[in-house]
């Protein structure tokens, strides 16, 4: 199992990190930014694909922001997955 860790921009959380293998997810975590939310979303996408994340959270934004932590996640996994 691979680890990524990544910097998100114009969202409240600090940073991403997860774990992937076979282009699956796993053991999202989130510092910073909403909590009960963000592990909300840690639980629902762990064992997902890649690409049923990004088609589920691509462009969900944050109030009055054009992201969200949720998108930023989807940024994180394009910097590792390719297909």
């Amino acid at each position: 199992m691979k680890h990524h860790t990544y910097i998100p921009q114009g969202v409240c959380s600090k940073q991403i990190d997860f774990d992937y293998e076979d282009n699956k997810i796993y053991n999202l975590h989130y510092v910073g930014g909403c909590n009960g939310n963000l592990k909300a979303i840690g639980k629902l996408v762990d064992g997902m694909s890649f690409e049923d994340v990004i088609k589920k959270l691509e462009n969900n934004t944050c109030g009055p922001r054009n992201t969200s932590c949720a998108d930023q996640l989807t940024k994180a996994i394009k910097e590792v997955y390719h297909g």
